[in-house]
């Protein structure tokens, strides 16, 4: 057997799952058992197969690799469900954990902070059906988010859409939706699909080339509903059947805020019974309707917990304490802990849905619609909404073409887009035509509007000015820079800072041991010191509350979820909560020169006129005039570069038009590699270059002086020769940023103790730019493994360093140090998915900020931990000493987790 090695990329074979793990590891499974494939494995370069080279050809193994990942994609699947009615970090574990326990789900992981579920499950062995099954026995809601959630749409596919809509007879609350929508999707083709129980209608947005609508009424009429065809409701009679529709789907879609609401009015009324002296009897029932009110919900929650995933939560336990407290004759006490604790779980229900808007926010900043140029087709007619004409024909960079408004998901890259006047901007793209100042705060946080001309990049989100543009398509919405940001915000929650892991941790042995604390006090002291089992069982209820670690694990995710969705707004971007948790723990950063502590470019530093500067020696003679003046001797040389490509050049075209010269046209330009160019400017030849340029004659030694002064100071010196004579001296550099130093001086404020930078360029630049920013250190001329071995050596020192770069030249040292930074990220790929941390926009003042916010958050987490850890062991030692009671553990729970939930919450507010 002759063994042959092939690697094929993974998008080519996997191209909607190529940044799954599991996908991949499933197609390395499946290839091992194909004839002539000998080894299949993963590494850096992609999907790496050995096969017989006599049975199968580089061709054959292409198209083995893509059969096995077209059976992947058909066998596993990765939805993402929006959560509903998860009011507790407690909540997200446990459902996390139920659903892992089901057999076939290969991964669960619930993002408590965003409300979402990410899986990837077997369709073999289970299926979304039963998933969301499990999770109502639970009592969440398993929701598949809208089709242009931004957060999602790297799963989605671009096809050519049809929609379906229909009316279902008997889909009248949310449990009867639910399932629909889950089934609908299974089909084939199926992209989007929308139940409606207030209106009592399905909307589905389908592949027409795999799916047929006779599909869609058979699979909803399996679960026992009758499909119609759509028709608006106009009768009285209608609108009223909507209204006790809608009535009923508010109802069913809140039970826990029904119930507590119920609850609590029972309790109110026995309380007020008791206060008016009605019979004890009264008073007791009251209590106890109120208990089994609130109860309800929280003790079959808190059983299919158990039952599900064989540990017991926050509802159990609370079900226990109030059982216990009926049956010691504490009514008041047992209704008292089922309402508080109910109502603490909508009161953090509600405080957590101000935290997730902030993330809600991001994804509004981009229109739904989008107005795109495209031919009438014949016999057209203009017709308004969606997908239709809004205009009539007009012309455009394009033709003659009408503007039509399209869902941003059914827009393709390459086609053209008009962005009026005060609009924002739909989809990320290239400007053709017009001009217009564009807000790109909410991208990069840049805090002026940046001009926009032919050939300029358009980000999602950015706001129009006064301008109308057209501009082309670059990517589809499932990619733009604002959905990836978007995304970035939201999955930043599952890379856990070390504080999030200890709590995970913590959290798990915690509550088993209160509880096996609680058994204790129940029995030992009644058995070994003959107390009261009365007492003793009430403190051992106390304690079962106290075993709640909802404040504890609720303290971290919110404050991270608050710093990183307020970053972003600012135009930085944090990968996870681990690269927050660094950010505020650094001691030194190290710089790179070029485009970050400087301007990036070249520019005009220096004129000196000639005064006595003349070639010695010379045997060419001119009558031409010498330039007197700085303007002059720029304006001149200016003339020659125009005609040329060169960085140097441009910079002193740039610095003539700057200060309004006239620049007079050049004829017979020629440039002459590596040393300059010359022209006729003005019937005169003017030269410009090094001093190999002019080789024709000696120095004046005040000329070589000057030279030799402008180069050790790390400028570039030309020479301009007028007609043979030389007229001055043009210096150019690349200057240090206007804010570097004060930006500096900000950073060691907030305690870097040490700044370096580390430039590939010459020395002489690199110590003029170390002076003029206020570096504590500078190494020059630096090879990337160079940059690398000085920050080894800066971590040996210091333990924490940070590097900041572009994200792509710096690469080698930005995955090195404890945290990578990338400048000027907005439009890069390579160098978002290089650092940790993005700076979106060219602004290094946003790097002071993005350091004060991660510090600010890791002292938010340490007060949450102390606080919640603290209020667990004050209430753990009232119990054991007899002075605390269930609803004072109740509503200290409570009130700890509305305290960390507010205390993190102030980080979306920090500046």
């Amino acid at each position: 057997m002759s063994l042959h090695t092939i690697t094929l990329a993974l998008p080519r074979v996997l191209p909607q799952q190529n940044d799954c793990d599991c996908c991949a590891g499933h197609l390395v499974e499946a290839l091992l058992g194909r004839a002539g494939v000998a080894q299949a494995r993963l590494d850096t370069a992609g999907l790496v197969l050995e096969v017989d080279g006599q049975l199968v050809g580089d061709a054959e193994a292409e198209q083995l690799a893509r059969e096995a990942a077209a059976s992947v994609a058909r066998r596993y699947d990765h939805p993402v469900f929006a959560v509903e009615g998860m009011d507790c970090a407690d909540c997200a574990r446990t459902l996390e954990r139920g659903v892992a326990r089901i057999e076939g789900v290969h991964y669960a992981i619930v993002n408590f902070a965003t409300a979402k579920l990410r899986l990837e499950y077997d369709r073999q062995q289970t299926s979304s059906e039963a998933i969301a099954a499990l999770a109502r026995t639970l009592g969440y809601t398993l929701r598949l988010p809208e089709l242009n959630d931004p957060s999602i749409s790297n799963l989605q596919t671009e096809t050519s859409n049809t929609q379906y809509i229909c009316s279902v007879e008997g889909m009248c609350c949310a449990a009867e939706s639910g399932p629909i929508e889950l089934a609908v999707r299974g089909l084939p083709g199926v992209q989007q699909v929308i139940a409606d129980p207030a209106l009592a209608r399905l909307s589905v947005t389908y592949d027409p080339r795999a799916l047929e609508p006779a599909r869609i009424v058979a699979q909803v009429e399996q679960l026992g509903f009758r499909v119609t065809q759509d028709q608006r409701q106009t009768t009285n009679d209608q609108r009223r059947a909507s209204l006790v529709r809608g009535l009923w789907s508010f109802v069913s879609r809140r039970p826990k805020d029904i119930s507590t609401f119920l609850c609590g009015l029972l309790f109110a009324a026995g309380w007020l019974g008791g206060m008016l002296g009605a019979p004890a009897g009264v008073a007791a029932g009251l209590y106890i309707l109120a208990t089994v009110a609130g109860g309800v919900l929280i003790a079959r929650s808190g059983w299919a917990t158990l039952r599900a995933t064989r540990t017991l939560d926050i509802n159990l336990l609370m079900t226990i304490a109030a059982i216990g407290a009926l049956l010691i004759g504490e009514y008041a006490e047992g209704a008292a802990v089922v309402f508080l604790f109910a109502l603490g779980n909508m009161l953090e229900s509600y405080t957590m849905d101000r935290a997730r808007h902030s993330i809600r926010a991001l994804m509004s900043l981009a229109p739904q619609v989008a107005l795109v140029l495209r031919p009438r087709t014949e016999n057209q007619e203009p017709r308004t909404g969606p997908g239709h004409v809004i205009s009539g024909s007009r012309s455009s960079v394009l033709g003659s073409l009408d503007e039509v408004a399209v869902p941003v998901e059914q827009v393709a890259a390459g086609e053209t887009i008009v962005i009026r006047p005060g609009d924002r901007v739909p989809l990320d793209a290239l400007v053709l035509a017009g001009e217009s100042a564009v807000d790109q705060a909410p991208i990069t946080g840049e805090s002026v509007p940046v001009a926009k001309t032919a050939g300029s990049e358009l980000f999602a989100g950015s706001i129009n000015g006064a301008g109308a543009l057209e501009a082309r398509v670059t990517r589809p919405a499932r990619d733009s820079m604002l959905a990836r940001i978007i995304h970035m915000v939201e999955e930043a929650q599952s890379r856990k800072s070390r504080a999030q892991r200890f709590i995970d941790v913590f959290a798990k042995y915690y509550t088993p041991a209160v509880i096996g604390l609680a058994l204790l006090v129940f029995a030992l002291p009644p058995l070994a010191l003959g107390g009261d089992w009365a007492v003793w069982f009430y403190r051992a209820l106390v304690l079962l509350v106290i075993a709640c670690p909802c404040a504890l694990v609720i303290s971290t995710p919110v404050s991270i979820v608050s710093a990183i969705s307020r970053a972003a707004r600012a135009g930085v971007l944090f990968k996870g909560g681990a690269a927050l948790e660094a950010a505020g723990g650094l001691k030194a950063l190290a710089f790179d020169k070029t485009g970050t502590l400087t301007v990036g470019r070249p520019i005009v530093t220096d004129i000196i006129e000639n005064e006595e500067l003349k070639i010695e020696n010379s045997s060419i003679e001119s009558d031409f005039s010498i330039p007197n003046s700085q303007f002059s001797i720029l304006r001149l040389a200016a003339a020659v570069e125009r005609r040329s490509t060169h960085p140097l050049g441009r910079a002193i075209v740039a610095a003539a038009e700057q200060r309004g010269l006239d620049i007079p046209p050049a004829s017979r330009f020629q440039s002459h590699g590596g040393r300059g160019a010359s022209a006729l400017v003005e019937g005169q030849l003017v030269t410009i270059g090094n001093r190999a340029m002019f080789e024709y004659g000696a120095l004046a030694p005040a000329l070589e002086a000057t030279l030799r002064e402008l180069e050790q100071s790390g400028r570039t010196a030309m020479l301009v020769g007028c007609d043979g004579l030389i007229c001055g001296v043009i210096a150019v550099a690349d200057q240090a940023r206007p804010e570097s130093r004060a930006t500096l001086a900000a950073i060691k404020r907030q305690g870097i103790a040490h700044v370096a930078m580390l430039s590939g360029d010459a020395a002489p630049i690199a110590v003029r730019v170390a002076a003029e920013v206020g570096v504590d250190e500078a190494r020059a001329e630096l090879l990337p493994d160079q940059k690398l071995a000085a920050i080894d050596e800066l971590l040996a020192r210091h333990g924490s360093v940070g590097m900041v770069g572009d994200g792509v030249n710096d690469a080698p040292a930005l995955a090195r140090a404890t945290l990578g930074i990338a400048m000027g990220a907005a439009g890069s790929d390579a160098a978002i998915e290089t650092a940790d941390v993005t700076l979106m926009g060219d602004d290094l003042t946003k790097l002071p900020f993005a350091l004060g916010l991660s510090r600010a958050a890791r002292r938010v987490i340490v007060q949450n931990i102390a606080f919640a850890l603290a209020v667990k062991a004050i209430f753990l030692a009232a119990t054991l000493l007899g002075a605390a009671t269930l609803w004072m553990a109740v509503f200290a729970d409570t009130g700890a987790a509305l305290i960390v939930i507010v205390n993190g919450m102030r980080l979306l507010r920090y500046r």
